[in-house]
């Protein structure tokens, strides 16, 4: 966008002139729709809406009008100063969850029909034999065979028969099905097959959604590509038609240039790219922390980073090691399963609106099930009931009564008390206090055991990691969790409250690309490794063109995924060089760190080819501010439980608003930014950095 700067008097209460143009970032959350707006200068401006759960659409609007109704504009000037507009959305996990999506037909290989169905067999416990696999989202009387035959060099044997299509389209129609997946064997070798099979469809039933498993997940695994496509398809009628709708309401109020969306991997894609693909919006929103842990360690300074972001019903999980965001090529959601590539999240349900229960054999429990936005925890006075973390907070003294986000919610201590005594307290037979810190106590356990997931049993010591605390609830946490993993430092961002819609404002455009290799490390040259990753980057540029994106603004990122011969899990390499003796030395490293041995003289197999094609959007931040030497002065003194040694203290409460880089409290001690609360620990120092972000050392961690 080439206007020039405009400055917006603004008339909310973060006093200060908006710069254009400007990026806005929109996370729709479970209980509010996020909105922040980066402006030119590096300032950032923060909005939360309610979710409409019913029509996320009406959320984000209303978001946008928030921020066009505080910085005194209207939603057109708003928008058509907007240069990157980027949406996060859990609808996709949503659907899969809930059960909501297409009436799904497949379109298999005959004999295959089952392999949906068979699975691979793994279990997330292992000890867990009886729990049964959800039920297929395919039945299987619209899993239907087409006679094809293709070899697993790639070599066709039998071509589709069209009378086999025919009969299985017949029997789709009549059964309602709206979506159709096709997923052919070997197919990731040789695609020809399907796109006769899609060809044939879009003649006879041009109105079908219609997913290809060489377009969704070309890959190794018959299972894995089968079940992705299908999700793809279960997916795309709810999703795409609301993204759709959402981008031509922006672009009717102004907004000049195309929607962006948060794909899985963290990187922004424009729909017209995902249309056929809503798959890639499986962890919409979440992985948008990715993002925002780059920008955090830029201005950290750390390059060693733990995101621990806890909003309001869940708790996600991410790693960054040397500056490197920790990935992964496949997820499963609802125990579904997905091959893609994704930001490496572990998700457990531990967040604001977290349920408390005590079971028939008096066992106190947290999670799984939230509050949700309605009615909430009991202390919203909505008609909710039941105990919740922020019930238990409220009791505590660790949050404050009242108004809260502009008058959106009221935090009733009263009712909180109430619901805890009555769904706690008295089946436990112990007074509300200590129910309330047994249920505290038992989340941030639960918050622990969920980051050593993703650092210790993958080979990371929390030790050299700073712990960085997102979401609305993070700041509550994070001292206590970092003492018990021994994490020497805290960084809470001042936008830690809306941290995935921060992500998204300084998120980058990535596009991934994949080439089946299947050969011995060694036998193929390094020429051949070469001339097969520029044929890759050509089609890399090739489709970020057409998003208009100018190819000096693109980067790339190269990488095997290898394996011993015989050996079910992959790892993924980087080729910074296709060197074999290279290659070989960071494959052995790797798996020593992963599965503490290696081969010395153990064939290794390259597998995939991988390529990363990057965007990289200028960043978003401010110049490092000036630091001062004046104490900051706590505006009130309040009675607040701290730990089971020390019960209630009073303790010095701080208006992060009054406090500017270089200032330093000493805990105990609370400081309330305005989408967060910052609880500080005896002996633990807070200090304000040059970036105007919390920098909290660690008294002592756990040995």
């Amino acid at each position: 966008m080439n206007c020039a700067s405009v400055n917006v008097e603004t008339d909310c209460n973060q006093s200060a002139i908006a710069v254009a143009p400007w990026r806005i970032g929109v996370d729709v959350g479970g209980t509010f729709t996020d909105l922040v707006l980066a402006d030119g200068g590096g300032t950032f401006f923060t909005f939360k809406a309610p979710t409409n759960l019913m029509n996320p659409t009406l959320g984000v609007l209303a978001a946008v009008g928030l921020a066009a109704n505080g910085l005194g504009i209207s939603i057109q000037t708003l928008l058509g100063h907007c240069r990157v507009f980027v949406h996060g959305t859990t609808i996709a996990t949503n659907t899969v969850l809930e059960r909501t999506g297409a009436v799904v037909g497949l379109l298999t290989t005959e004999g295959f029909r089952d392999a949906l169905e068979i699975r691979r067999g793994f279990r997330e416990d292992p000890w867990d034999h009886r729990t049964p696999f959800p039920e297929p989202l395919v039945p299987r009387h619209l899993r239907l065979p087409v006679r094809e035959r293709m070899d697993k060099s790639g070599s066709p044997i039998r071509t589709p028969d069209p009378e086999s299509i025919a009969r299985a389209l017949d029997t789709f129609r009549r059964e309602g099905v709206t979506s159709i997946a096709i997923c052919l064997l070997n197919s990731y070798r040789n695609d020809s097959h399907e796109r006769i099979c899609a060809e044939l469809i879009r003649k006879s039933w041009p109105e079908v959604w219609l997913s290809v498993s060489a377009d969704i997940a070309p890959v190794l695994g018959e299972y894995e590509r089968t079940s992705t496509t299908v999700l793809n398809a279960y997916l795309s009628p709810r999703v795409v038609p609301y993204l759709l709708q959402l981008e031509r309401d922006l672009r009717a109020h102004g907004l000049p240039y195309p929607l962006l969306l948060i794909q899985s991997n963290g990187g922004a894609a424009s729909l017209e790219q995902l249309g056929r693909r809503a798959v890639m919006l499986a962890l919409s929103g979440p992985a948008a922390g990715a993002s925002a842990l780059r920008t955090v360690a830029e201005m950290a300074r750390r390059d060693n980073l733990l995101l621990m972001e806890i909003g309001g019903t869940s708790c996600d999980v991410t790693l960054m090691n040397g500056g490197e965001i920790s990935m992964v090529d496949s997820l499963s959601i609802g125990d579904y399963h997905l091959t893609l590539p994704s930001v490496n999240i572990h998700s457990i349900s531990g967040g604001g609106g977290t349920i408390a229960r005590v079971d028939a054999g008096g066992l106190l429990s947290v999670g799984p099930h939230g509050a949700g936005a309605r009615p909430g925890p009991a202390c919203y006075g909505l008609g909710g009931e039941d105990p919740t973390i922020t019930d238990a907070h409220l009791v505590l003294g660790r949050m404050r009564a009242g108004s809260f986000v502009d008058g959106l919610i009221t935090l009733d201590p009263g009712l909180a008390r109430a619901a805890i005594e009555a769904r706690i307290a008295a089946p436990l037979g112990v007074d509300a206090i200590p129910a309330a810190a047994g249920i505290i106590r038992l989340l941030e356990q639960n918050l622990q055991h969920a980051i050593e997931r993703v650092s210790v049993e993958c080979g990371h010591d929390p030790r050299r990691f700073t712990l960085v605390a997102g979401g609305g609830a993070g700041g509550l946490h994070a001292v206590s969790v970092a003492r018990a993993l021994g994490c020497p430092v805290v960084y809470v961002p001042r936008l830690a409250g809306v941290f995935c819609a921060f992500g998204m404002c300084s998120t980058d455009v990535r596009e991934v690309f994949l080439e089946t290799w299947l050969k011995l490390l060694g036998r193929e040259s390094t020429d051949a490794l070469e001339r097969e990753f520029s044929r890759l980057i050509s089609t890399a540029k090739t489709r970020l063109a057409t998003s208009g994106f100018s190819p000096l603004n693109m980067r790339f990122e190269r990488s095997f995924d290898m394996r011993y011969v015989g050996q079910q899990w992959l790892l993924q390499v980087p080729a910074d060089s296709c060197c074999v003796r290279s290659v070989r030395a960071d494959f052995e490293a790797r798996h020593q760190r992963q599965f503490g041995h290696y081969q010395p003289d153990g064939q290794i197999e390259i597998v995939h080819l991988r390529l990363v094609g990057i965007v990289r959007l200028p960043p978003v931040r401010r110049p490092d501010l000036p630091l001062t030497q004046i104490a900051p002065v706590p505006y009130e003194l309040r009675s607040v439980y701290l730990d089971s040694a020390s019960g209630f203290r009073m303790m010095p409460v701080y208006n992060a608003d009054d406090m500017h880089p270089g200032q330093k409290v000493s805990g105990p001690a609370l400081v309330e930014e305005r989408n967060t609360t910052i609880l500080i620990g005896s002996g633990d120092r807070l200090e304000i950095d040059c970036s105007d972000n919390f920098l909290i050392h660690i008294a002592k961690a756990a040995e």
